[in-house]
């Protein structure tokens, strides 16, 4: 099922990457039964509802070598670990305010060997960085998730999209956006995913 999901959905991926993403669910179990950082229902589908819906942003964009990406309240290192893993030649720096959660981020990266990973116990505005892109994954309304990363960007875009935030988020946004002011782009992952847990997912982008 694991393969067979990555190889469907991103054909292009190396032996090593499918290695890697194939130890992801024997990792998280490990470190779920000592740190709980995903739901106990949910670990039984880690490739769905973590690992694909992480990969859903590299549906938007690919990332170039070189390019920096701060990951805010990775929690256990969703989307930043399987971006990380996808896009090896690309810096991500996780971050998360609860400090269990970074340690398993840490050791999953340690046991697959991702030199590109960074992962600080650190809330976002204390990160004192500028990146090309923030991902992050539902932490929190988006005009309250704004403030905190508006300066965190670099000036110079390199990419098909232009440097700014890629936030995955789920259901009706149209109160939410109106309210944040923010001008976003919306694309739905259901135009990438067949499965059903993708119908109302979304890469909600905000160029900066």
């Amino acid at each position: 099922m694991t393969s067979d999901l990555l190889v469907k959905y991103f054909p292009s991926v190396t032996t090593q990457q499918l290695q890697h993403f194939n130890l992801l669910p024997e990792l998280y179990s490990f470190w779920n039964n000592q740190i709980n950082v995903i739901s106990r229902k949910d670990i039984d589908l880690l490739y769905e509802r973590h690992v694909l819906h992480s990969l859903g942003i590299a549906k938007v964009i690919s990332f170039l070598p070189g390019e920096t990406v701060l990951d805010v309240g990775t929690g256990g290192g969703f989307p930043g670990i399987p971006l990380a893993i996808l896009f090896p030649d690309t810096q991500f720096h996780l971050v998360d305010s609860i400090g269990k959660k970074i340690k398993v981020v840490q050791e999953v990266a340690k046991s697959l060997g991702l030199k590109n990973v960074k992962a600080s116990h650190s809330r976002a505005e204390q990160v004192d960085e500028k990146f090309d892109f923030v991902v992050s994954r539902a932490v929190t309304q988006l005009k309250d998730f704004y403030p905190w990363v508006r300066a965190k960007f670099n000036k110079t875009s390199k990419n098909v999209l232009a440097n700014g935030i890629l936030y995955l988020k789920g259901g009706d946004l149209s109160q939410e956006i109106s309210e944040s002011g923010l001008k976003v782009q919306q694309f739905y992952l259901k135009d990438f995913f067949q499965e059903e847990f993708f119908e109302t997912k979304q890469v909600v982008y905000i160029k900066v």
